[in-house]
This record gives structure tokens, C-alpha cells and sequence, in this order.
């Protein structure tokens, strides 16, 4: 309302004229905060004839409202004159008025000072008040000291602080200046008085996040700034916020978690430090992810769905150039039973790896087998083994998931079956053990009959084994026949049958073979016929005689049948390599039988005694099994056999034949249409 006022009288004022000969310039409208300092410029023209320099020149400040008489003076160079009490000492005329300088200062400006103040000017007889004036606008007192501080302090080093406060007026006298806090000492802490302040300490770490305050004191006011230390440390507090399927939980900084596979988790990485450190996330020695520095927020890591691969050792760390922090969270992930698989391993390595359920297994009889079952899972599965045969299967080994067979029988053969089963779930495999054999033929038959001599031969074998007729060095197919002879094959799973009928004559020393073979081994069963026919003069001479020469054939027989036994020789067979008991699984696991013919490997003459395979293959010592040796494990380790391979699984049966002749004749004598056969009958020894 006041500066309304004053306003509205200017107006009026100039309305009516003035004379222009006096004319006062000052700022028309002043702002001063409440309990500061301001000084008001101003200066005055006046004629210069009236002034004598000789008469002194006085100057008055006046508070409004302007009447007359002006009467409450606030400042003047008069020193007679009387100043109204409430501006005494804080209004000053600051200017030379013999130099038309008419400044004011107000020190401590009150509320109550808002109001108009005019200048009057007195000469002599010169006597002059100025129409204009200036408005005094008191505000509140907001203006605050800025303190200069480094942003991050270093514990143990010196610093400097500066404390100023905005003077607009140089001759306005100078505040109170203080300083307030834990950092400072009292000495420090003392105030003195100047336009700005300056102060020196050395922080500690223990002053981190304390206050520090400077204080500006006027002659009623004060007015003061606070300010935070913020010390410099090496990254603390480092902790791991855990978040699955966005749900928080409250565990922290924890060393080991356990998630199932396909949730999500989120971890959050956060530290104090100042300065703000740098967060990285690393598995094992990988980093995953690092943070600026300049970004203070929490480092996540976020897993969306979490699988087995996921699992090891998560490490957080914060680093400044003061030093760093690290946690670490190992993750577990839980899982059921996967990738199930078998291997099939001897002599302490790893053979063949089954992955697929119905897969065929074949194995060699006699042979040592170790099936280890193997799976992935957390927590671990218990692994156990199942067969058909289960009341066969020999006692399981401590370690889980390991089956071992020191001795594969045939009995063995069917499926087996390895569970693997955790809490989480269950997964299974099945395999078909298949053994394999080589061939073995029980003893073979001949016997006369009309059409011939008819001999019957059988083997047993897995694979089924190839089985033909020799006669003498030639060779007679399978299911084949001609006007000699008549061969008929048929085979049933492992049984393979064949059937000789030979017809016409057959001459001295024939030699008559069976034999079988598969990709394991060969057998032979061979039939010699004695005597040597001679003629029928000898036979005339009489039946002792007869009797006699087959007497002395037996016996040459027996010996070479002794010396057979001792040789101990076995036959050489050079262009077929033959397996043995000692073979590793890798010789006979897939196999494709060989169907070589026999013919070109075995030339057996009649009369080279050389040729006769030994019949010590058939001893007791020989068909005798190696006992296995096994690892600590209780897989076994096969010890290599000495035999020779082509002795072990070649074995030959050899059969003679003795001619006994019913009624003697003289060859002359005998009809040529005699129902009688040269040779009556046959019998196998």
C-alpha cells in the first residue's frame, strides 16, 4: 500500500511541474532483504550560482509520507540535527553533498523501514527538497553462504573449504563468519568476521556422513549453510538380493542356492562404496556383466529359465580405487534323471556307449562283460539293474549303476533293464544281451542203407554257423545232389543240419569231412574208411587171414592215434584268423559272419598223418574256461590266453571206420547182380 502510495504521489507531483533546474537521480524502487546491508546510489544537480563553496552544504534524508513540515529525518551530514530514533545508526548518508552525492546506506534493514524516503538539499539560502524519491521493498531474508567443498574427501589428506556470502555492497561492513562440526576442532570453530571464509582440517574416515556448518551473523539475523562430508572407502556392505520367479526372498548373502530347472531367478549386486564402485558378475573365471561407475544402482542378472548348465559359482564384485569387495553363490539346479546311457567297458576303458532303448548287445561266451548305466541329475539318482534272468545275474557291485559279468553264459542272454531314479522323476534303458558261441557239433552218424552210405552232421552255433560236406579234396554244396551223391540242408535258429547220401562205389583210404564255421570259430568231424580194398584172390586165402591184416590195421591205428595225442600240434590256418576267448568286445560286437569256404584253408590228405588235426583240443585242459581277472572296480580285465586261437576254437572230431565182412568169397565167384555190398557195414570209433 505504501509503494502505492509513493507512486501515486510522484504522478501527482510531476502533474503540477517542478522545476527543472533541480533534478535527483536514484532508483526509484529498492530491495532489501531483512537484517542485511544496502546501499542506495545517489546523486543531484542543482544551479550552480547558488552554491559558494564557502557555505557549507547539508543534506537530509527523510521518511515518508511527504508532508510538511519533514520532520523524521533517518540520515544527514548535519550533525545538529536530531535523527528519529529507530534509524539511528543503521542509516547513513554515505555522499559528498558539496559534490551533489547524495547515497544512502541502510545497515540491519527492519520490516518496519519499508516506506518512501525523499532527499532535501540546504545551501545557504538555497533550499530545495527533490519530488523524487525511492521506495524501500523489505523481503524476508533467504539468502544463504555457499560452501566450497570437494565432492569426495580422502580420509587422512588435508583439505580446504571455503565459506563466501553474496556482498553487493562493498561498504557495508562485514558479517560474522563460524564453522560447526565433528571434523573441526574448537579452534577452528572460532568465529571471525570477513567477507568470506576459509577453512583448512584433515578428515577422517570416522567422519564420513557428518555435518559440517558455516554461519554468517548479521546485527540481528543469521543465516547458515549445511554440507555433508562424504569420505572416500573401498566398497562394503556387498550384498546379493535373490529373486525367483520375481518373487524376493529374504535370505541374503547366502552361500548356496538350490532352483529347479525352468524357474527364473534374478540376482541384484549392490555395495557401498564411495566412490561408487564398479559391479561385475562372473561364473567361475567368465565375467557375465559389469556397471559403469557413474551408475550407483544394483547389477542384475537375470537367469529367465533356469537349466542344468547353469550350475557352478556366481561371484559378485564391487572395486573402486580404494579396493574391492566379492561374495560368491554357488547354484545348484535341480533336475531329474536325463541322458541315460549305458557304456560298455573292459580292461578299464570304454568300448562301446549305448544310448537307445532295444539296442542288441552281442557278447561272446566265457567273455568278461562290465555295463556301467550313467545319467545326469541333481539331486544324484539311484541307479539299479534288472534282467530277465534275474536269479542268474551275479551280485551287483557297491559302486551304483555297475553290473558286472565275469563270466558270460548263455543263460545270460535276454533283456536288461537300468533304472535311474531321484526324487525329481525317473528314466530308464533296456538292452538286449545277445551271446555268441562258436560252432559245437555232437557226434555225427553214418549208416548203410539201400541207396548208400547215409551220415547225418549237426552244429549248434550263434551266429548260426555255415555247414558243408568234404569228400576226399572235393567239395559238396549244400541242398545239392547228382548221381553220386545227395546233400540236404535245413537250419533252425542256432541248429544248422545236414544229411550225405552217397551212392555207387566208394573206393579205399575215402576220406569224408563235416564241418561248421561261424565269425567265432570252426569245427570239423572226419570219417576214414579201412581198410585198402584188395583183391579177391587175398581175400580166398581165408578168413584168418582177413581177420589178422585188420587186426595189425587196428593196432598201426591205436599207435598213430597215441603219437596224435602227444604232438600236440595244431593245424595251420593262415588265411582266416580265428577268435579267442582273450578277443576283446571290439572283435566280436557287430559282427558279419565269413563264409569263406573251408576248402581252400583245409587240404587234408589221406595218407599224411601230418594232417590229422590233434585230438588233445577235446582234453579236459582244453575246454577248461580261463579263470578272469577283474579291477578294483569289479569290471573284469581278461588275462591274455597262451593257447593258440586256431587250437582253442578250431577243434576237430576225427572217426574211423572198420569193414567187417559177413560172408568171404572168392571175387571170381560173385555174381555180378549179389545183393551184398563190398563193404557190410560201418561203425564209428
Amino acid at each position: 500500500m505504501s509503494l502505492l502510495l509513493f507512486l501515486l504521489s510522484l504522478l501527482v507531483e510531476g502533474s503540477q511541474g517542478q522545476d527543472r533546474r533541480y533534478f535527483l537521480q536514484v532508483t526509484r524502487i529498492v530491495k532489501a532483504q531483512e537484517g542485511l546491508c544496502v546501499v542506495v546510489p545517489c546523486s543531484f544537480s542543482s544551479p550552480k550560482s547558488y552554491w559558494v563553496d564557502t557555505i557549507p552544504a547539508y543534506g537530509y534524508w527523510f521518511k515518508g509520507p511527504k508532508r510538511l513540515p519533514l520532520t523524521f529525518v533517518v540520515a544527514t551530514n548535519d550533525k545538529d540535527k536530531i535523527i528519529e530514533s529507530g534509524s539511528q545508526g543503521r542509516f547513513q548518508l554515505l555522499g559528498d553533498v558539496p559534490k551533489r552525492n547524495c547515497s544512502l546506506m541502510i545497515k540491519d534493514v527492519q520490516e518496519r523501514d519499508s516506506a518512501s524516503y525523499f532527499f532535501r538539499v540546504e545551501r545557504g539560502y538555497e533550499k530545495f527538497t527533490f519530488p523524487e524519491g525511492f521506495f524501500l521493498q523489505v523481503e524476508a531474508l533467504t539468502q544463504k553462504p555457499d560452501v566450497f567443498i570437494p565432492e569426495i574427501l580422502e580420509p587422512g589428506k588435508p583439505v580446504t573449504i571455503v565459506c563466501l556470502f553474496y556482498w553487493t555492497f562493498e561498504q557495508c561492513p562485514a558479517p560474522s563468519f563460524s564453522w560447526m562440526g565433528a571434523a573441526i576442532s574448537s579452534q577452528e570453530a572460532r568465529p571471525h568476521t570477513s567477507h568470506y571464509s576459509v577453512l583448512s582440517f584433515t578428515p577422517e574416515l570416522q567422519h564420513h556422513e557428518t555435518e559440517l556448518t558455516c554461519q554468517v551473523a548479521f546485527s540481528s539475523k543469521s543465516m547458515q549453510r549445511t554440507v555433508r562430508l562424504i569420505m572416500a572407502y573401498a566398497p562394503r556392505d556387498l550384498a546379493i538380493s535373490i529373486f525367483r520367479d520375481n518373487v524376493s526372498e529374504l535370505h541374503r548373502n547366502t552361500s548356496h542356492l538350490e532352483v529347479q530347472q525352468g524357474q527364473s531367478l534374478r540376482l541384484l549386486c549392490a555395495a557401498d562404496s564411495q566412490p561408487p564402485a564398479s559391479l561385475s558378475w562372473s561364473l567361475e573365471h567368465r565375467i557375465l556383466s559389469r556397471s559403469s561407475p557413474v551408475d550407483s544402482r544394483p547389477l542384475a542378472l537375470e537367469l529367465p529359465r533356469v537349466k542344468a548348465g547353469d550350475s557352478g559359482r556366481y561371484s559378485c564384485q564391487a572395486e573402486n580405487r580404494l579396493g574391492f569387495q566379492q561374495h560368491s553363490l554357488d547354484l545348484s539346479v535341480l533336475y531329474p534323471p536325463e541322458n541315460l546311457r549305458v557304456t560298455v567297458s573292459q580292461a578299464n576303458r570304454t568300448v562301446l556307449e549305448i544310448l537307445r532303448n532295444g539296442t542288441s548287445l552281442p557278447v561272446l561266451e566265457g567273455q568278461s562283460l562290465c555295463l556301467v548305466c550313467v545319467t545326469h541329475s541333481n539331486p544324484a539318482a539311484n541307479l539299479s539293474w534288472t534282467g530277465v534272468a534275474q536269479t542268474l545275474l551275479p551280485s551287483q557291485s557297491s559302486e551304483s549303476g555297475v553290473l558286472a559279468l565275469p563270466l558270460v553264459q548263455r543263460e545270460h542272454e535276454g533283456e536288461f533293464t537300468c533304472a535311474a531314479q531321484s526324487p525329481l522323476g525317473s528314466q530308464s534303458i533296456s538292452l538286449g544281451l545277445s551271446v555268441h558261441y562258436p560252432p559245437q557239433m555232437p557226434r555225427s552218424s553214418c549208416s548203410w542203407e539201400a541207396e548208400g552210405l547215409h551220415c547225418s552232421c549237426s552244429s549248434r552255433a550263434w551266429p548260426a554257423p555255415s555247414l558243408h560236406w568234404r569228400l576226399g579234396e572235393g567239395l559238396l554244396e549244400g541242398n545239392s545232389s547228382n548221381v553220386s551223391f545227395t546233400v540236404t540242408s535245413s537250419s533252425t535258429g542256432p541248429w544248422v543240419n545236414s544229411s550225405l547220401n552217397l551212392r555207387g562205389e566208394l573206393w579205399p583210404s575215402l576220406w569224408l569231412s563235416c564241418e561248421a564255421w561261424n565269425t567265432h570259430g570252426a569245427q570239423r568231424a572226419s570219417v576214414l574208411l579201412l581198410p585198402d580194398k584188395v583183391s579177391s584172390t587175398a581175400f580166398s586165402k581165408g578168413a584168418a587171414l582177413g581177420f589178422g591184416i585188420t587186426a595189425v590195421l587196428a593196432l598201426c591205428l591205436i599207435m598213430i592215434t597215441v603219437k596224435i595225442l602227444q604232438k600236440k600240434r595244431t593245424p595251420k590256418e593262415t588265411s582266416r584268423p580265428k577268435l579267442s576267448r582273450g578277443s576283446t568286445i571290439l572283435d566280436y560286437i557287430n559282427v558279419v559272419p565269413r563264409t569263406r569256404s573251408l576248402a581252400q584253408n583245409w587240404k587234408a590228405k589221406p595218407n599224411t598223418p601230418s594232417r590229422i588235426p590233434p585230438l588233445n583240443t577235446h582234453s579236459p585242459e582244453a575246454k577248461k574256461p580261463k579263470e578272469p581277472h577283474f579291477t578294483s572296480s569289479g569290471c573284469p580285465n581278461p588275462k591274455p590266453s597262451s593257447q593258440d586261437p586256431a587250437s582253442e576254437n578250431n577243434p576237430e572230431e576225427l572217426h574211423y571206420a572198420a569193414l567187417n565182412f559177413s560172408r568171404l568169397r572168392m571175387w571170381e565167384t560173385q555174381n555180378p547182380q549179389d545183393s551184398y555190398p563190398d563193404y557190410a557195414e560201418v561203425r564209428f570209433h
